[in-house]
This record gives structure tokens, sequence and C-alpha cells, in this order.
């Protein structure tokens, strides 16, 4: 049996609206990315959405727009895929890192205060695996240090933890809608906000600065645009944007689905030695079932999984660990431990809506047999 990591939910309506989109006069941003950003916004209960290219995108111009740039400092987490710490980069502000907790792998928000300087201008935490981080907690440092928050959610879309979404307390929420994730057009993101002025910018700066887009162009009489700002290329089409348009609604069945599975594989491997499932406080989107394993073994465990033809991922090695930040901030391992070993340990096993009993049966008795 030879089961994939992950599988799109994509449905015949959703390529219908691609081709329709092909067949329309419109292909770049235009309607049917603003009909996207109107019902995304509606689904989270966040009042503005920009959509954009992706996630990267969306965390970028979020701190641009928040004016984080040269000689400011972000606040973050090792334990997430290297997107959250380049963003900053981009932005020209430098990545802290904070170590993690060990056992969810989320961000330590108790350790936040300690390395908190005068350059400090923002936090920004990552919802890991489907899992919130403690935004209660959070919110009351920045509040107390006058810190913007900048969320990546993109394995968060449908989360909850102690009654608060993703960007409820946060001043953008960043989504991911690449290709394995919970809502999905291949390559894409957006960022949403309650801040009107900040979703003003970060539409503006999607799109090289200029005042006007293709779409406001296009309709009425001509009128000059202008370059208002230095800007970027990172707009969602409208081909991209006519796949999320339907997903958006089916999103609560899906979720019900992943949970499913999730608790079968938590039921599959309880009692299993040297096998750990990361918590998930809070109502998890579960869009990653990850498991830790002896660290000494996790390279041969991975091999065995590709032997049995079970896809499978590492999500993610310790940020601090990869080359181009150890040359660029000679990170040590132990500088963030708990991040370091997780990275060591992890690996992430299929989890999609179209796992079939026998195949979620399969992946949790090779999971045995391996380990």
């Amino acid at each position: 049996m030879k089961i994939e990591f992950f599988k799109h939910s994509l449905q015949k309506e959703d390529v219908q609206n691609a081709v329709d989109v092909l067949n329309s006069i419109f292909l770049t941003t235009g309607p049917v990315s603003s009909s996207f950003e109107e019902k995304f916004s509606n689904f989270t209960g966040l009042e503005h959405t920009v959509s954009l290219s992706s996630c990267t995108a969306a965390l970028h111009l979020s701190l641009l727009a928040l004016d984080v740039g040269p000689g400011d400092e972000v606040i973050t987490t090792p334990m997430t895929f290297i997107a959250t710490a380049t963003s900053i980069l981009h932005a020209g502000a430098v990545p802290v890192f904070v170590d993690v907790e060990d056992d969810t792998g989320l961000i330590d928000v108790s350790k936040i205060e300690k390395v908190i300087t005068k350059r400090t201008k923002a936090i920004m935490p990552v919802h890991l695996y489907g899992a919130m981080v403690d935004m209660k907690a959070l919110r009351q440092i920045a509040q107390k240090h006058n810190l913007k928050i900048i969320e990546d959610c993109a394995h968060c879309i449908e989360g909850e933890r102690d009654g608060i979404k993703p960007g409820q307390l946060g001043d953008v929420a960043c989504y991911s809608f690449y290709a394995t994730k919970n809502l999905t057009c291949g390559e894409g993101g957006a960022a949403s906000t309650n801040n009107a002025d900040v979703a003003k910018k970060i539409r503006t700066l999607r799109l090289h600065g200029m005042s006007k887009d293709a779409a406001a162009r296009y309709h009425g009489r001509y009128k000059h645009w202008d370059m208002i700002s230095l800007g970027w290329k990172y707009n969602l089409d409208d081909i991209h944007a006519a796949l999320l348009v339907g997903q958006i609604s089916r999103l609560p069945d899906n979720l019900r689905m992943r949970k499913k599975i999730s608790t079968c594989y938590d039921e599959g491997f309880s009692g299993i030695k040297n096998l750990t499932i990361p918590s998930r406080p809070g109502e998890s989107a579960h869009h990653l079932y990850t498991i830790w394993v002896d660290k000494d073994r996790r390279d041969e465990i991975l091999t065995l999984f590709h032997e049995h033809d079970i896809g499978v991922a590492v999500n993610y090695r310790a940020i601090h660990q990869l080359t181009f930040f150890q040359k660029e901030f000679s990170f040590l391992p132990d500088d963030y431990p708990i991040a370091y070993d997780i990275g060591k340990r992890t690996i992430t096993l299929p989890l999609y809506p179209g796992l079939t009993k026998n195949e979620i049966d399969y992946v949790i008795d090779v999971t045995k047999s391996i380990i």
C-alpha cells in the first residue's frame, strides 16, 4: 500500500471556478480575489483581508505596514518554517529567538520578557501544527511593552484557544494557502486584520506601491495611477483565488475529518515507548500530525517509512541550526536546546481528509512495527 504524504481536497467545482476565470477577461487580481477576501474575512471574523502570493509575503508586508524595519528586533520561535525568520530579515530587522515549550513545540511565552530590549518592535508567534500559542498571555506582554503582534497562522486557520481565534488578539494574522495547507491553491497567502490603515498599507505594498491596481484601472474612465511607496509584486491572481473561494465553506467538515484521523492516530500510538505526541492546547486546526521519536533513530525511521511507501516529512529542524543562520548569527545548538531537541526527533505523518480507514490503520501498524 502506498500512502502519499498529502492529497489536496479540491473538487470539480473548484476546478470549474478556475476555468471560468480562464474563460473571462480578467486573469490577475480582480473580482474573484475580492470575493475571496470578503468570504475569508467572514470566516475568520477579521474585518479586512488582503490576498497575497504567499504567507511569506503576508509576514513581510505586515512587518512593513507596522513600521518594523532596520535597527528593530522581532521576537519569534526557532521551531517553525524558515519563512517566519526570513520575513523579518527581508524587512531589515533582526529575528530574536525564544525557545519553545517541551510538550507542545510552541514558543514559550514565559521566556519572552527576558529578551525584550529597547530595539524590540514586535513579536511573531507561530501557531504550530495547528495548535495556538497562549495569545492572552502574549497580548499582556505586548501591551506592557508597547509591541506589535504578527501571528504566523500558516498552520492554523481554524484553531481556537481560551475562546480566542487567530488574529483576534494580534495586529495582523498571516495565512498560507500553499499546496499542503488546509485551504490551498498551490501557492498563495493572506494578511487579515481589524486595522483598516494596516490593511490599506499592505494592499498598496503588494503591488509595487501603486495607487491603483489593474481592476481599479480597468473600470470607468482612465485615470493616471501613481507610485506612492516602494512596494513588491506580492498580489494573488484571480486564477488562484478561484480555487480558494469554494473551499472556505468546506473548512469545518474537513477539520472534523482531520480531527477524527488524529484521534485514530492518538489511540493507535497510545502506550508506545519512544514515541511522543505533542500536546495540543485548545482546539487545534489539526494541520499536521507530528510525532517525536528517539533522536538517534529519527533518520533511520524516516528511511523505514519510505521503504514502506508512506510519505513523511520533518516539520521542522530548528532554524538556528540551519547553515545560513549558523553563519550569519553564530548560533549554537544549546542556545535553544528544546527546539534543537525537538528538531532532531520530529516526523510528520500523513493527515488529510482523503485518508481511508485502511490507510490510517496501515500507517499505525507500520509506525508501531518501526518504532
